[in-house]
């Protein structure tokens, strides 16, 4: 083989190394990562892009706004008292108890707004509905993953 084409070689063998960062173990795939972060965004964005476009009140589109931040916030608090306990981390019971009382009540909350909306059709009720279980979701799977990821990375 000529010099060149082992430069050639040695340099590719260099790049193969730079693109591929290593994972440590429990640390979840960017792949896993990124349709976590994309599932987020398009649940948030969507309900929220809804919203705007809605034609109810500015008041019904405040109590949506709030019962989604309610909801997301509850639903990551619960995931990591979940954790924290599974871990042996402390956790009080009443923070646990309330973590499990909030996340329900913004469910809750969502399903009774919508059962009272008059002004919404079925339709839109069934998209607020599933834009605010894929929202929770993903901001609990998002949570999940920044936690593994920095317990895969403090192990080392």
């Amino acid at each position: 083989m000529s010099n060149e084409h082992e430069t050639l070689l040695d340099k590719g063998k260099q790049n193969d190394s730079i693109v591929k960062a290593e994972r440590k173990d429990g640390e979840p795939t960017s792949a896993f990562k990124g349709a976590s972060v994309a599932a987020l965004l398009v649940g948030v964005g969507a309900y929220l892009i809804g919203l705007y476009n809605a034609t109810m009140q500015l008041n019904e589109k405040g109590y949506y706004f709030a019962v989604l931040i309610f909801g997301l916030y509850s639903a990551v608090s619960l995931q990591k008292a979940v954790r924290d306990k599974e871990e042996g981390i402390p956790v009080t019971n009443i923070y646990y108890g309330l973590s499990w009382f909030a996340l329900l009540v913004s469910i809750l909350l969502m399903a009774i707004g919508l059962y009272n909306a008059g002004s919404i059709v079925l339709s839109e009720k069934g998209f607020y509905g599933m834009a605010f279980v894929l929202s929770l979701f993903a901001a609990i799977t998002v949570q999940k993953n920044i936690r593994d990821t920095q317990r895969a990375r403090e192990r080392d």
